[in-house]
């Protein structure tokens, strides 16, 4: 019998995954993550949007990755992790906290 790990810890562990690219990554080539960002892929087209670390610390950003866990579990589609809401959505809580 395993222990399972908190919510919190497995999205982190995600996280790092997509961080840190690895041949073979979604993230390799073109498409790398700049150092202290990470990748979302974010409504019905799963548009990537790269945001920075900083905003996993942010309860309103929290509150997203709890529902991208209750919607998603940790089998993320795309390879990043995916947030279900919409692209406009997503966009206004970015520029809410691009200004606190």
């Amino acid at each position: 019998m395993g222990i399972r790990k908190s919510g919190i810890a497995n999205a982190k562990e995600k996280l790092r995954q997509t961080i840190s690219p690895r041949k073979g990554s979604i993230l390799t080539g073109v498409n790398d993550v700049p150092k202290g960002y990470f990748a979302v892929y974010v409504g019905g087209e799963h548009k990537r949007f790269v945001v920075p670390i900083s905003f996993l610390n942010h309860p309103l950003f929290q509150e997203l990755l709890h529902w991208a866990e209750e919607e998603f579990g940790y089998n993320h589609p795309m390879g990043g992790l995916t947030i279900p809401c919409t692209e406009d959505y997503f966009s206004s809580l970015v520029a809410l906290l691009n200004s606190s």
